[in-house]
């Protein structure tokens, strides 16, 4: 009995000694993987499923779509993703809004493309940029809070991450045209 209560004991330890304070009440940051949560509720199953260790870190998110439902990075694995992170009000996301879709039409299901919309406030303006530019066919997460920015160690916009099915990780600035950006895509995710 008294070997059962000392495993019980150091068991409960473990599991409590596993994740991170953290001064943000929308960010939970587990010790042993780095991942960010970008959902204010407790985690749920598949926030657990993200902290697998099949799942890349880069992957290991939660966050909320640009039409309110939850998005799990995890989902994502397996597969190359480029993410964008963009701004509503940013001239050169603009320009380039057009060209990003042209290249997720090409790559298709090959390659996830995620629009991360972040450094402003406002949803509205965020919605209208996917409307004005032509991204309505990419994913676009809503990061008013700046916390995917801060995940990813993003510092400007335009900006991209392109993941390739292993986890390893390209980093650019754009502006990219669909010639720049398909090279990369070819060069570090297929």
């Amino acid at each position: 009995m008294k070997s059962l209560s000392l495993f019980l004991a150091t068991a409960a330890l473990a599991l409590t000694a596993c994740g991170v304070a953290t001064d943000d009440p929308t960010i939970s940051m587990p010790a042993a993987t780095a991942s960010a949560s970008v959902t204010a509720s407790a985690p749920s199953a598949s926030a657990t499923a993200a902290a697998r260790k099949d799942v890349p870190a880069p992957l290991r998110f939660t966050a909320t779509a640009l039409d309110g439902t939850a998005f799990n990075g995890a989902s994502l694995a397996g597969k190359p993703v480029v993410l964008w992170f963009w701004a509503p009000w940013c001239p050169k996301c603009q320009a380039e809004g057009p060209a990003v879709a042209k290249t997720a039409q090409k790559y298709g299901d090959r390659v996830a493309f995620v629009g991360v919309a972040g450094l402003d406030k406002s949803k509205e303006a965020m919605d209208r940029f996917v409307s004005r530019t032509g991204t309505s066919g990419i994913f676009q997460l809503d990061d008013r809070t700046g916390a995917l920015y801060k995940h990813f160690k993003v510092t400007s916009q335009s900006s991209y991450l392109i993941v390739n099915a292993e986890g390893g990780t390209r980093s650019a600035v754009g502006p990219l045209d669909e010639a720049e950006l398909s090279s990369l895509i070819d060069e570090h995710a297929l």
